[in-house]
């Protein structure tokens, strides 16, 4: 993609996801992600129903009358996006393509962290770490995350979920808000390193595919390519048992995602490519806010 391009594309999708998160999910995120460490922020006489384990008996001595130490939440979050970027992700019959849907949700997250404080980061994989973009603040640093989203062109084609759970695992020592992003669309199982990652960070799973993944039309004799083995084969999509079986790929596998993630204890959402994501990710935050 050249420079200008590129500079249009990334102006764009700044103006459509900062106003979102500005003018819908502000609220939404804070409520939906509060920070989990506390702070000392100041004293107050005690009042009947106080913890008496918060009593500063040094406070106390001095002024012979019981004070209790008030504490505030610390907001500041590290949020890390888990971005599938196989080329299952350049699929897009339904709707836009994957990767560009992606782009969006990532970036109205992003913004949505800094208006925050909380710093962002991104790691992007395949079947292996592709790049890995440390957290930090600052607009700048979120219009070089909506740039590589945008144009970053990975060096493999497959899909290893758990790959890279476990190497963000092992790079990320403090507690992280962490945004799982793929299509799903793996054969190996990937349930151990999310239970591991689960059980440091807290992982959000959402899912965007396009609605021609979950059926395969009745269109004759047709040629078709895996986008990440590069394979091609002739499927005769008349065949009703070819059409069922298919079907039956798809819910088994959805099925087996789903029962991944509540097993692990992660929240998830999915969004079509033909859909509106914002309704998903409102949905998502008012659940985990109302918690």
């Amino acid at each position: 993609m050249e420079a200008n391009e590129l500079l249009k594309k990334v102006r764009k999708i700044e103006i459509k996801t900062r106003g979102l998160s500005q003018n819908i999910f502000a609220g939404e995120y804070h409520t939906a992600f509060k920070g989990r460490g506390m702070t000392f922020a100041e004293v107050r006489e005690y009042q009947y129903g106080d913890d008496i384990r918060d009593i500063d008996w040094n406070v106390t001595a001095r002024h012979n009358h019981p004070y209790v130490k008030v504490y505030e939440e610390e907001r500041e979050l590290t949020v890390m996006l888990l971005i599938d970027v196989s080329h299952s992700e350049l699929f897009g019959a339904m709707g836009e393509v994957k990767r560009d849907m992606i782009a969006e949700i990532a970036a109205t997250i992003a913004f949505s962290a800094i208006q925050n404080n909380d710093k962002i980061g991104v790691i992007f994989f395949t079947d292996k770490i592709e790049k890995f973009i440390p957290p930090q603040k600052g607009r700048k640093h979120i219009l070089y995350i909506i740039s590589q989203l945008l144009d970053f062109k990975p060096e493999n084609n497959g899909t290893d979920i758990a790959y890279a759970l476990r190497f963000f695992t092992d790079a990320l020592k403090k507690r992280c808000t962490t945004f799982l992003i793929s299509d799903f669309i793996d054969d190996k199982d990937f349930y151990k390193a999310l239970s591991i990652a689960s059980n440091k960070h807290d992982v959000i799973g959402m899912q965007v595919y396009d609605k021609r993944d979950t059926k395969m039309p009745d269109v004759g004799l047709i040629k078709v390519r895996d986008l990440e083995s590069g394979g091609t084969r002739w499927i005769n999509t008349s065949s009703k048992s070819v059409r069922r079986t298919y079907d039956k790929w798809w819910y088994d596998r959805q099925q087996q995602v789903a029962d991944t993630m509540q097993r692990c204890r992660v929240d998830m959402t999915s969004v079509a490519t033909d859909e509106d994501y914002v309704k998903a990710l409102m949905m998502l935050f008012k659940n985990r806010g109302a918690r």
